[in-house]
């Protein structure tokens, strides 16, 4: 019975231990050897005295052993918390504090740009994939290749509802929030979004997005569920994506549209679309033309475009056979999820109404990490539910505005918060303006996005100068510095004054109305 996220690399090594599992470059894992890769991770784990629950942090592009460590963490009774390769040293020893990290996986150069930052932090060993690994006092730097252990780990005694995972997302206030995910969540994702897929074990699909993306780490899941060949990309170039099509005849690929905008300037083979099956699409709305073009050069494959949230993983998908017809819709909801469109008092909408999309069912998630005022705002008991039924089951409320047709089509309409939405990614407008204000050169900083047909937004910072005259490519080189590509401003827009609400706040609405005239 599959409880625990490393079973389903289990089950498929007792079905097909010479099936590929898993390729990198030009190395491949049948399921045999990666199946004996995470349990000898998961021992190393257990010599260390890991706790059931404790946290172990991957810091790592996508590479065989990033995997390793993320299902060997299941395997020894722990949560792995993957985190972005791009994030600067800030934001990661951030979150390595904030979820109280024991264990870091990363690379000598990697830890060597933490070094400033681990004093802070309660990491107390590092495991390093390669040599020269820097010293840091209190903490125990292990080489990966004697980490590993070859005797059996106890049965840690889990079971599906206990904390898998922490994924963070960028928060409304500022923080990034950790998202916690249950065995059960990550599991049902797996098994719901495969079935609509039609995924099988002949699949090859290829992981582009990062794994610290829920989709992105969903790639994992879809393929090793049924016993499917993924092939791990670090994407740089989109021509690097067409050339991994042609080599492993790619059967499944998901991307966001920033990153298929891309694709379809590329010149593709025949080689490269012969097999492939279907595209999917996730992290913001596909452009018709976008779409257009993606369906010339890939003829054969069917267009699966969705909808997901980290809190509940993914929560609608639109069926092949509806795009023509819907083009604009985000279709309905997957299997085993409820998806209803309610308005502030939690009444069902009518048809032609807009209310707040609210997902209920298993891959609901359990929570923000430590912060229970947040959680409280977005999960909350399900509309609708009979009173005299005793559960204690959440929903999750999204904070995104939908529509449903009579047929019962969801659209997308917005969000009802400030969170930018850029290649695919959910940006804290905050979190952008608490590092302008840290540079000491403004004294006002208002970040926004606004619409863009590549990105679908592009981040706008405006600001007013803290002292005399502003040089707007001082402000971003400095922000560059501290921020992750996909949060530095796109643009920079220097004022006297910034405008108020009659509250005193930024007029954020009047600002974007002005930006986008």
């Amino acid at each position: 019975m599959r409880t625990q996220l490393h079973h389903i690399v289990d089950d498929a090594a007792r079905r097909d231990p010479q099936g590929p599992a898993l390729t990198f470059k030009d190395t491949t894992l049948t399921y045999g050897e990666l199946s004996r890769e995470v349990a000898a991770f998961a021992a190393g784990l257990h010599r260390l005295g890991l706790g059931r629950g404790e946290r172990v942090a991957i810091f790592l592009d996508k590479r065989l052993e990033t995997i390793s460590a993320v299902f060997g963490t299941s395997a020894a009774g722990g949560a792995f918390v993957p985190v972005n390769p791009i994030l600067k040293a800030r934001q990661v020893a951030y979150i390595l504090q904030d979820c109280s990290v024991r264990v870091l996986v990363t690379t000598a150069q990697r830890l060597e740009l933490l070094r400033d930052e681990l004093a802070e932090t309660s990491v107390e060993h590092v495991v390093v994939l390669d040599g020269n690994a820097p010293e840091i006092e209190g903490v125990t730097v292990h080489e990966w290749e004697a980490f590993g252990g070859a005797a059996p780990v106890p049965d840690t005694g889990g079971i599906d509802v206990d904390m898998a995972s922490i994924f963070y997302t960028s928060g409304s206030t500022g923080k990034p929030k950790g998202v916690v995910l249950s065995h059960r969540n990550l599991l049902t994702g797996g098994a719901s979004v495969s079935q609509y897929l039609g995924n099988v074990s002949d699949d090859v699909i290829l992981a582009v997005l990062p794994l610290s993306f829920d989709a992105g780490f969903s790639q994992l899941t879809t393929g090793f569920t049924v016993g499917a060949h993924v092939v791990l990309c670090n994407y740089l170039l989109a021509r690097d994506v067409v050339r991994l099509c042609a080599k492993h005849r790619v059967t499944g690929l998901t991307c966001v549209p920033p990153l298929y905008l891309q694709l379809v300037e590329q010149t593709w083979p025949e080689e490269a679309t012969s097999r492939l099956r279907y595209f999917a699409n996730t992290g913001g709305r596909m452009p018709k033309t976008t779409l257009r073009k993606l369906r010339a050069i890939f003829p054969q494959a069917k267009p699966y475009l969705m909808y997901g949230l980290t809190e509940a993983f993914r929560s609608t998908y639109l069926d092949p056979a509806e795009v023509d017809r819907r083009p604009d819709s985000i279709g309905k909801a997957i299997p085993n999820a409820e998806i209803l469109v309610v308005r502030p008092d939690g009444t069902p909408c009518a048809p032609g109404e807009e209310g707040e999309l609210v997902h209920r069912g298993a891959l609901v998630a359990m929570g923000y990490w430590n912060d229970p005022e947040k959680t409280a705002v977005r999960f909350k008991p399900a509309p609708g539910r009979d009173p005299a039924i005793p559960t204690t089951e959440l929903a999750v409320w999204s904070g995104d505005l939908v529509k449903a047709d009579e047929d019962g089509f969801l659209y997308f309409v917005g969000r009802n918060d400030e969170m930018i939405k850029t290649s695919g990614y959910r940006v804290s407008p905050t979190e952008i303006e608490e590092v302008v204000y840290g540079t000491g050169l403004v004294r006002d900083a208002v970040a926004l996005g606004v619409e863009d047909p590549r990105l679908g937004q592009r981040i706008v910072l405006v600001v007013s100068a803290a002292d005399g005259a502003l040089d707007r490519d001082e402000l971003l080189a400095v922000l560059r510095q501290q921020l992750p590509t996909y949060m530095v401003p796109s643009d920079v827009v220097i004022r006297s004054e910034l405008p108020r609400s009659p509250n005193n706040k930024f007029d954020r609405n009047l600002l974007r109305q002005e930006l986008a005239a």
